[in-house]
């Protein structure tokens, strides 16, 4: 069996901000095109609507240079998962170069869109690291003191006391509704993309912190375990004497008592063993192969041998049994809500496994109480019980993570006839030996 990868590996993280990266990469390629309609229409609007001649050739050729690059970046990217800091920082000077190109065929620092470089530099400020930024704000200086020395002349008139009749006012309204426009538009896309991946983040913080939970519980039990060996054996032997001496051999009822007494020890033991075993070894070593119908049935048994072989109803639905490998970690997690709905149900629980292509479904319903509407908000979550006890709560916060650690999900309800229902969903390619024959069960 291969246990699926829990989510705070070391490289969660560094997913998750490679994950925020590409989607603010993508979000750069679609503000290109943006700015490339955009200056066809500004280009064709001065040319032929004002009438002021402008070089259509160098400039339509920039712009063809910049949708090439913008084609190839859409491309590239749709393909290549892993955006770093420089790879963002060298898609910006592109930008940069582009306009500073344009502006310098176009009236330099005389042409109102020179402006667009503070959509550069906000840009900049917001997807890159300290230095790129800083180093953005340099280039887009020099280039803007560029243009004032070297950048050919624009026939424009100012004519500010035009006022909105002036074209230089007209562009630079027009400039300014641009910058502004694409600020919001983009910081709130690039915003949200943020917050996605804070979340995404605090999920595995608060996953890493409910597994370090467990694995300190694991560490006590299985201190706790090995205390206790010792006294049990102790007890089995004392108990095993008793059973042979003439006092209990000739009192039926005290014999009857010795022998429940035996199983109840036997039983303790067994739980020592298993807590020693998943504490031990890791699954895979020293396996017993068996199969998903055969495991199921000797849990119901050995549920049964030790509780009320009456209150357990089982209903087996698999059409195809598989074959597997015997998981005590498995058997643990069932028998832990089985027993939570046998201490809400004496009388009547019920286990129900189907199968379909890809998922075993294990369903365990009771006829107790329900759940409280408070704890089916956070199932899951460790200290959520009915019982009323200090340290209870525990069972089906274990059952979650250790169907989480196989790539399941475990789900809690109340159905509408009433009682309580727990369903287990573990896929078939975390439990299921490959390459093993099934057959009809």
């Amino acid at each position: 069996m291969k246990p699926a990868p829990t989510s705070n590996s070391p490289a969660s993280s560094a997913e998750l901000d490679d994950s925020a990266d590409i989607m603010n990469m993508q979000q750069l390629i679609q503000l290109r095109w943006f700015a490339a309609f955009g200056q066809v229409a500004t280009i064709s609007i001065v040319h032929y609507g004002f009438g002021i001649h402008l070089p259509l050739q160098p400039m339509l050729a920039v712009l063809s240079c910049l949708l090439l690059f913008n084609l190839t970046s859409l491309l590239y990217w749709r393909t290549h998962r892993d955006v770093s800091n420089g790879e963002l920082f060298i898609a910006l000077l592109v930008d940069v170069g582009t306009l500073t190109a344009q502006l310098y065929l176009s009236g330099g620092v005389s042409n109102p869109f020179t402006f667009l470089y503070l959509l550069q530099v906000t840009l900049g400020a917001v997807l890159l690291r300290t230095w790129a930024t800083w180093t953005m704000v340099a280039i887009t200086a020099a280039c803007f003191a560029g243009l004032a020395v070297f950048a050919q002349p624009l026939p424009l008139p100012m004519a500010h006391d035009l006022g909105l009749y002036s074209p230089y006012v007209e562009g630079m309204l027009v400039c300014f509704a641009l910058n502004a426009i694409l600020l919001v538009v983009f910081i709130t896309r690039i915003e949200r993309n943020l917050r996605q991946r804070d979340a995404r983040l605090a999920s595995l913080r608060q996953r890493a912190a409910e597994e370090e939970h467990i694995v300190r519980m694991g560490l006590l039990a299985s201190g706790a375990a090995h205390e206790l060996g010792t006294p049990l054996a102790t007890l089995a032997v004392i108990l095993g004497d008793w059973k042979r001496m003439p006092t209990f051999t000739n009192d039926p009822e005290l014999l009857q008592e010795v022998g429940e007494m035996q199983a109840q020890v036997k039983r303790c033991k067994s739980i020592v063993s298993g807590i020693l075993l998943s504490a031990g070894e890791t699954r895979g070593e020293a396996p017993a192969k068996t199969s998903i119908c055969t495991f199921l049935d000797e849990l119901v048994r050995e549920w049964r041998a030790t509780r009320s072989a009456t209150a357990l109803v089982y209903d087996n639905q698999l059409v195809q049994d598989l074959p597997m490998v015997s998981d005590s970690t498995i058997q643990q997690m069932v028998c832990n809500v089985l027993d939570n709905a046998f201490e809400a149900s004496p009388r009547l629980v019920r286990l129900e496994a189907s199968c379909d292509e890809e998922t075993l479904t294990l369903r365990v319903t009771d006829a107790g109480p329900g759940f409280p509407p408070a704890m089916l908000e956070h199932v899951g979550k460790p200290y959520q019980s009915t019982k009323g006890r200090a340290g209870s709560g525990l069972g089906l916060f274990l059952v979650v993570n250790v169907a989480r650690t196989l790539g399941g999900t475990v789900s809690a309800s109340n159905p509408p006839i009433g009682g309580a229902e727990v369903r287990i969903c573990l896929p078939l390619s975390s439990i299921v030996l490959q390459g093993g024959t099934a057959h009809v069960h």
